[in-house]
């Protein structure tokens, strides 16, 4: 397995599935919206739900970039992901919670797109950090990072806010 634990620009511990290479801010490829970006975040989070919930990784792997596909199996991405998976540790906040970006969309020089950021969900939350390349037109996931400290104090949901007044 070629999953590695590393600081990231986030903060938070890494574990990628494959090492990609940090995204620079030069604009090197295809712009995103944030439409698009959201679609990514929820669709690859939401995947990684279900290979976790299954157990089964063969969708998430089979949906990912050729190169991601060629360094991991199925049963490296299970390894890499087994702390949520023991945990139980839904991810569904990702279907219900908007993201807060923690960089702007950004494509680099070499035409990957890296979105980081958080989703507010309690008592712990969710930081992302996902690497995506594109591949015939369509943006693949290349890297995937996910981790669940508590959530801060601050990065409270609108909904826990207005549930105090």
């Amino acid at each position: 397995m070629r999953a590695e634990t590393q600081p990231s620009p986030s903060g938070f511990a890494d574990r990628w599935a494959v090492q990609p290479t940090a995204a620079s801010t030069a604009q090197g490829g295809p712009q995103v919206t944030i439409e698009q970006a959201l679609y990514l975040i929820r669709s690859s989070l939401l995947t990684l739900n279900d290979a976790n919930r299954s157990g089964n990784y063969s969708v998430l792997r089979d949906l990912a970039a050729p190169e991601f596909q060629a360094r991991n199996s199925a049963a490296d991405l299970a390894l890499a992901f087994s702390d949520l998976r023991t945990r139980k540790f839904d991810l569904f906040g990702a279907a219900l919670l908007a993201p807060r970006l923690s960089i702007p969309p950004n494509v680099n020089a070499r035409g990957m797109l890296r979105l980081s950021g958080t989703i507010p969900t309690r008592p712990l939350q969710i930081d992302f950090d996902l690497l995506f390349q594109n591949v015939g037109g369509g943006w693949r996931l290349h890297g995937l990072s996910v981790a669940t400290p508590a959530a801060s104090a601050q990065a409270a949901p609108p909904l826990a806010e207005a549930s105090k007044r």
